[in-house]
């Protein structure tokens, strides 16, 4: 994608904890020549010599699995915050704009053995039930109910180049104090999230 230079974020280790935080990203393949997507968790993790890749899994129902091809290259975008911005809050006049959060991620893509797949799923399912009252373990469920398994495609995604925009309004310095009051009172979630995370930078 394309990112000015000043919007880009190079801290592997920001964007790793960002990846984490917004892991339900997009999934974008090539499917006879058109390019094909579908809304998913895309979770960050390591395989086994060490290499950051991505993991998930799509329903056999859904054609774009019947595909993928060994080494597919492949496109996941992860969309965080964003917010508009009024140019009346700066100094001097100027046009709106959008702030904004986001990740493209480009790899190749490997289908996972049912062994693997099932190590991921209890990784996914550990990882969001520790937010609820009372968590549920894949180990603890029917054999019959986990016969679902059968219908998904679990696969994993070899990262080969991160690109990270943060458009936190870098070019007006001068203006932060205002924007960031502003879009504090807007009160809306991602106008919220994102004076949050102009105040970081």
């Amino acid at each position: 994608m394309y990112i000015p230079q000043q919007y880009k974020n190079e801290n592997l280790e920001e964007v790793k904890d960002f990846l984490d935080n917004n892991s339900f990203g997009i999934l974008i393949s090539n499917n006879t020549g058109k390019p094909w997507a579908t809304h998913i968790p895309l979770e960050l993790d390591k395989d086994d010599d060490g290499n950051d890749i991505l993991y998930g899994h799509l329903a056999k129902a859904n054609p774009q699995w019947k595909h993928f091809t060994e080494n597919d290259e492949v496109l996941c975008i992860f969309n965080g915050p964003h917010s508009y911005v009024s140019s009346s809050w700066y100094a001097e006049e100027e046009v709106p704009t959008w702030n904004y959060i986001a990740v493209h991620i480009y790899g190749r893509l490997k289908i996972q053995e049912e062994k693997a797949l099932m190590a991921s799923l209890h990784k996914l399912v550990d990882k969001y039930e520790k937010q609820s009252e009372h968590p549920i373990s894949l180990n603890n469920l029917s054999k019959n109910t986990l016969k679902q398994v059968k219908g998904i495609v679990g696969f994993e995604v070899e990262i080969k180049k991160i690109q990270a925009a943060y458009k936190l309004s870098q070019g007006r310095q001068q203006d932060h104090r205002k924007i960031i009051e502003e879009l504090d009172k807007n009160g809306s979630p991602g106008s919220k999230e994102i004076a949050k995370a102009m105040k970081k930078n």
